[in-house]
C-alpha cells in the first residue's frame, strides 16, 4: 500500500469546554487536490492550523511522508484569503520573502522567483509594488510566494474568497494549470461548492460544530475540466448531494465517510 503524503489520524482540538474538532482522520495522496467544505464554524480553519503546526491537537497525530509533524511548523505552505503582501516590497521580493526572512534570498532563489513570475503571467510586474496590482494579480503573487517555499503540501484557505466572480473563475483555471505542472499536494478550503467540485479530486464535507468529516466524494470528472462541466448532470447531482449534507441536520451518530461518488 502506498504511503499517504499527508495522514491525519484521529486529530481533535478543544477550546475550553468547546470541542472545535471531533476526532478526525483523513489520508491524502501525493499530488492530490482535496477541497474541504462545510458550514461556518465546522472546524475547517482549526484543521488547517493543526496541519500547519500553528496549533497543537488535544489528541491524535499528523504525518507527512510517514514522519510525525504533530504540533510542529515549517512543513507545509499556507496561503490565506488575504494576500498579506508587504506593500513596501516589489513583486519579486514578496515572492522570495520566505528566503529573505530566513537569512536572505540568494541569486539563485531570486532567479527562481523571477522564473515563476514569468512562467505564470507576472514577468512584466516583478519590479512593481502591490498597490499597482489587481486583486487577482496579488493572489497570484501570494501563491507564487507559497510555491517558492518548496513545500510539497500546500494549504489554501479560501484564497479566492474576496475576488469578484469573473476574476475568481479565471483564478481557479489558473491555479489548476499551476497545480497540474507543479504537482503539489493541495488542501483547499472554500465555502463555494461549485469551486470545490470544479477544482478537486475529492470533496470533504464537514459537519457543524463539533466538526468532523461527514462524507467524502470523489469528483469523477476528467481533467482538464472545461467550463462546460459546471452545467453537466454529474456536476449538478454532486452539488445537490453536498448541499443536502451541509444544510440538513446531521444524524446524532457520526456519519461514515465514503470515497466514491456513485
Amino acid at each position: 500500500m502506498t504511503m499517504s503524503k499527508l495522514s491525519i489520524q484521529q486529530v481533535t482540538r478543544r477550546f475550553g469546554a468547546m470541542t472545535a474538532l471531533a476526532p478526525t482522520s483523513l489520508d491524502i495522496q501525493t499530488g492530490e487536490f482535496v477541497c474541504v467544505v462545510g458550514p461556518s464554524g465546522c472546524g475547517k480553519s482549526t484543521l488547517f492550523n493543526l496541519i500547519s503546526g500553528v496549533l497543537a491537537p488535544d489528541g491524535g497525530k499528523i504525518l507527512i511522508d510517514g514522519a510525525d509533524v504533530t504540533g510542529r511548523s515549517g512543513h507545509v505552505g499556507y496561503m490565506l484569503q488575504k494576500d498579506l503582501l508587504l506593500p513596501w516590497m516589489t513583486v519579486i521580493d514578496n515572492i522570495v520573502l520566505g528566503a529573505i526572512l530566513t537569512g536572505g534570498a540568494s541569486r539563485e532563489q531570486r532567479a527562481a522567483g523571477v522564473a515563476l513570475a514569468q512562467r505564470y503571467g507576472l514577468g512584466e510586474f516583478i519590479n512593481h509594488y502591490p498597490a499597482a496590482l489587481s486583486g487577482g494579480m496579488r493572489q497570484r503573487v501570494a501563491l507564487m510566494r507559497t510555491l517558492a517555499m518548496h513545500h510539497d503540501v500546500m494549504l489554501l484557505d479560501e484564497p479566492f474568497g474576496a475576488l469578484d466572480s469573473q476574476t475568481r473563475l479565471s483564478m481557479q483555471q489558473w491555479l489548476l494549470t499551476v497545480w497540474a505542472e507543479q504537482r503539489r499536494t493541495v488542501i483547499f478550503v472554500t465555502h463555494d461548492i461549485d469551486e470545490a467540485i470544479f477544482m478537486a479530486d475529492r470533496v470533504v464535507v464537514m459537519t457543524p460544530r463539533p466538526g468532523r468529516i461527514q462524507e467524502i466524494f470523489t469528483v469523477d470528472i476528467p481533467r482538464p475540466r472545461p467550463l462546460s462541466c459546471l452545467t453537466s448532470p454529474l456536476f449538478s447531482q454532486l452539488k445537490g448531494r453536498i448541499l443536502d449534507l451541509i444544510y440538513t441536520e446531521p444524524p446524532a451518530q457520526e456519519a461514515l465517510a465514503h470515497d466514491q461518488f456513485p
